[in-house]
């Protein structure tokens, strides 16, 4: 690792990466948490003289104008590809540093609220998957209530502590109406283990194939990149890893709606999603609902469950492995619990949609001072 070559591809904390293949002309900013780091044959690494440009040139990239000049450049024989030849021929206007310091963060402060809404996102669908590891696949209130029952101790306070995470003591301080709610909560969980094909399982759940819990939605449509636009009305999910392919500003062919959610397996990648509103998608992405439990449970209890291994087929082998199925009335709850985080979750996303809408509207025009930043913040204030 310390030949030449190598040396010469290793970040500093300083540079620029621009991707080469695949999604030719995406710029990011490199961070010293990447310092040391060597970067794959597909990434350029552009080291400036001035590294105050950086995020400057990144956004001048990430243009529109500079994007088409980027696509009229790319070899797409076997796949989109750019030389970096034509990376150094791109024209890049710099105009007085005040100009830029005053784009640069009016563009960062848009870019700066996404990066926060998709923590927000990503802590919340962790809470939701915390939630339905420790009630069904871990069991944890089930095994409170073993242990309690062992020690001569209440079963039932014991399931409500191991299901809100609170002491005895903090129990007695909540408010009367979600104490009850927990109390029938923990009522909904055995207390006992059986032996099962699957190991040990709460007594009285069933185990059942996936294949028995997925309802596969026919699909009417299936969208490519050239049929959607970079903003709209309705998601169309893709399997990659960006999973939103684009939008459309038709209804949605695949129905689903708060109350009655669908979600998303890629055959490929084992990607998943959950949708709350009326969406389409790509190829080789399966749209399902739950069919003996609800959506938003029968999602996390086959979310993970495949493993991607390679680029291949993968449905027929989820469908074929085994989930234990616990009380209607108790996945009915945990539905109850999660369908809130995912209103938010949801909402975000679409908050994140229409900034980076008004970014990708807003950069050439600031760029081609077409509008100044004093401008924008004036309308803005309006």
């Amino acid at each position: 690792m310390n030949s030449p070559e190598y040396k010469r591809t290793r970040l500093n904390g300083s540079e620029l990466l621009l991707t080469l293949v695949g999604n030719p002309g995406d710029c990011v900013i490199v961070t010293d948490e990447m310092c040391g780091w060597n970067v794959a044959r597909a990434l350029a690494v552009i080291r400036l003289k001035d590294t105050q440009l950086r995020s400057w040139i990144r956004y001048v990239l990430a243009s529109k104008p500079a994007q088409h000049l980027i696509e009229a450049r790319l070899n797409t024989t076997v796949q989109k590809t750019l030389n970096l030849k034509d990376v150094r021929e791109i024209g890049i206007p710099i105009p007085p540093k005040e100009e830029r310091d005053s784009i640069t963060k009016t563009i960062d402060s848009i870019e700066k609220k996404t990066l926060i809404n998709t923590k927000i996102n990503q802590t919340l669908e962790s809470i939701a998957q915390a939630i339905f590891k420790s009630w069904f696949i871990d069991f944890d209130p089930v095994r409170a209530k073993i242990a309690a029952k062992q020690n001569g101790e209440d079963p039932e306070l014991a399931a409500m502590c191991a299901i809100s995470g609170k002491s005895e003591e903090e129990l007695q301080q909540m408010p009367e109406e979600d104490l009850t709610e927990l109390q029938a909560t923990a009522a909904l969980f055995p207390d006992e283990l059986v032996e099962s094909e699957l190991g040990e399982v709460p007594k009285g759940w069933s185990i059942t194939k996936v294949d028995d819990i997925l309802n596969r939605i026919k699909i009417k449509k299936r969208f490519k990149k050239n049929d959607v636009n970079s903003f709209g009305r309705t998601f169309v999910l893709e399997q990659g890893s960006n999973v939103i392919l684009g939008f459309h500003n038709e209804e949605g062919s695949i129905p689903a709606s708060k109350e009655e959610p669908a979600f998303i397996f890629g055959d490929h990648t084992c990607i998943t999603k959950l949708m709350l509103s009326n969406f389409d998608v790509s190829e080789n992405v399966i749209a399902v609902t739950g069919k003996k439990r609800n959506s938003y449970w029968t999602y996390y209890a086959i979310k993970d469950l495949q493993k991607f291994q390679e680029y291949r087929r993968h449905w027929m082998e989820l469908t074929s492995k085994q989930v234990v199925i616990a009380d209607i009335n108790l996945t009915d709850y945990f539905a109850k619990k999660v369908k809130i985080l995912h209103e938010d979750i949801e909402y975000s996303l679409r908050e994140n949609l229409v900034l980076m809408n008004l970014r990708n509207t807003l950069l050439p025009k600031l760029l081609s001072g077409e509008i100044s930043v004093s401008s924008f913040q004036e309308d803005t204030n309006d």
